[in-house]
């Protein structure tokens, strides 16, 4: 029988440790933003590799982080709040310091930040009316091309034969396209079920 115990409190202390990393990740994740910021800063082809190093680590985070909390189901408070706060503030920071360097068009920039703040109010805006708006696949494909975008953007400069800057460049187009289809489709989600008829189905117990 005391094996028995021991067995499922070591269960248990592995699963709390597991549930954890998601959160880990995150933290791991807001902790690459001041290395990104610093390095594009001083710009030069070490300091843009270096940024573009540490923006991608931060990248690969938020594809484990969403893994681990899917795998093992330790969605928590914090994570909620915390996670994308996070994606905003390090795509948004690093956006607004490509400007100065002439890596990214202004419009770009606005256009981009301008839908992650209104789909941030409108997402709000469902949470107080009750509405669950389930995450759709245009959202994630805006993702990785945003992110793989701002990487080459940040490297800029060229290696192994690639320029990285027009790489950032081709790839920032669709990631723009999918932005604001993403941004429109989740409009339409969230009109249909305030200003429409909206079953029970569609609000919170």
């Amino acid at each position: 029988m005391r094996l028995c115990s021991s067995g499922a409190t070591m269960k248990v202390e592995s699963t709390k440790g597991v549930s954890r990393i998601p959160n880990i990740l995150t933290l791991v994740r807001v902790a690459c933003i001041p290395p990104v910021l610093i390095f594009l800063y001083f710009s030069g082809p070490i300091s843009s590799l270096l940024a573009g190093i540490f923006l991608g680590l931060a990248f690969v985070t938020d594809i484990l982080d969403g893994f681990f909390a899917r795998r093992y189901e330790s969605v928590t408070t914090f994570g909620k709040f915390l996670d994308p706060l996070a994606d905003k503030i390090l795509v948004t920071v690093t956006m607004i310091m490509l400007i100065p360097l002439g890596r990214i068009p202004v419009w770009m920039v606005i256009v981009i930040v301008a839908r992650e703040l209104a789909i941030t109010g409108l997402r709000g805006a469902a949470v107080k009316e009750g509405i669950v708006i389930a995450a759709r696949s245009l959202g994630k494909y805006k993702t990785i091309l945003q992110s793989i975008a701002l990487v080459g953007l940040c490297i800029h400069y060229t290696y192994f034969g690639i320029n990285f800057h027009k790489l950032g460049m081709v790839i920032l187009w669709p990631a723009l396209i999918l932005t604001l289809w993403s941004g429109w489709d989740y409009f339409q989600q969230f009109s249909r079920r305030v200003f429409s008829a909206s079953g029970p189905d569609e609000r919170l117990p």
